[in-house]
């Protein structure tokens, strides 16, 4: 058989008090030492010491639990201690502040162009293209922009132009001078290698100079400092006075250089030969010379 449940609503002055009840001792701590009073909603029971406190107020808009404060100060220093320790604790601010408007404006605030953050940036997606070969046009790739918002919003992406005409001759002057000083600091000697390349689809020629020494680590350095495109026949007087003017450019003396790597070509040689250089032929390109000239 089924137990009965009573239906029989609460008497309208006994709900009254469970909800005032449950609404102040939610709202303050000092409700663990009071409890409403059965017979008038007005009052409120000491549980320590059965004193009848008033609640300041004749209806639930107009309680406070001040009264009930007093009283805990008042009689019972250490609840009242124990009360101003949890009431401490739930108004304590939080570790991190509201930020201000200035703070908020800042964080949304584009950079300008010549900020040192947006100068920073623009030089590392510069070392970006020039490091891993990519195309000029990747900074107006939509994916690209994409990232760089994401990760900086407040940074304003330059454009092509940009990174070829300023970015990049910047990027190189300071690589150049920083390579500088490394063939200059306590060496004695360069040595160097030197190349002509050319395509059968292409009229384009390039004529490189690599730098190689020994610094004072004790490590093998190998820097390209020019890959040119070169203009013009091939004689050897055009390939000595290229030479000349990349040597300049680096302010290297001829007394400096150790000696120069270069292919078997008869103009490569007398080139090397007119300017005064030391030379050797490499022994990639001699061995490959050789092996055709045993097969064919």
């Amino acid at each position: 058989m089924k137990a009965e449940i009573d239906a029989t609503p609460l008497p309208s002055s006994r709900l009254v008090r469970a909800v005032i009840t449950h609404q102040t001792r939610s709202m303050s701590a000092v409700w663990k030492h009071f409890k409403v009073s059965d017979e008038d909603s007005k009052v409120a029971i000491c549980n320590i010491c059965s004193a009848k406190v008033s609640r300041g107020g004749s209806t639930a808009k107009t309680f406070s639990t001040t009264g009930l404060i007093h009283h805990l100060e008042s009689r019972h220093a250490v609840e009242f201690e124990e009360y101003r320790q949890t009431t401490l604790v739930k108004t304590k601010p939080t570790s991190t502040p509201t930020p201000s408007v200035a703070t908020v404006f800042e964080k949304i605030k584009k950079f300008a162009n010549d900020s040192a953050k947006a100068r920073d940036i623009t030089e590392k997606v510069m070392e970006f293209i020039a490091l891993d070969d990519q195309p000029f046009s990747v900074v107006e790739d939509i994916g690209f922009r994409r990232l760089i918002h994401h990760i900086e919003p407040r940074y304003t992406l330059p454009s092509r132009r940009y990174f070829t005409e300023t970015s990049l001759p910047e990027m190189y002057d300071r690589v150049a001078k920083h390579v500088h000083e490394l063939m200059t600091t306590d060496i004695s000697a360069l040595s160097f290698t030197t190349d002509i390349w050319s395509s059968d689809v292409s009229p384009t020629s390039m004529l490189s100079l690599t730098a190689q020494w020994i610094n004072a680590e004790f490590k093998l350095q190998n820097i390209l400092l020019h890959a040119q495109e070169f203009v013009g026949s091939h004689t050897a007087a055009a390939i000595s006075d290229a030479l000349a003017n990349m040597f300049e450019t680096w302010n290297i003396d001829k007394s400096k250089v150790h000696v120069i790597v270069r292919d078997n070509a008869g103009n490569m040689i007398k080139a090397m030969d007119d300017s005064g250089l030391k030379s050797i032929p490499c022994m990639a390109h001699t061995l490959q010379l050789a092996v055709n000239e045993g097969v064919l």
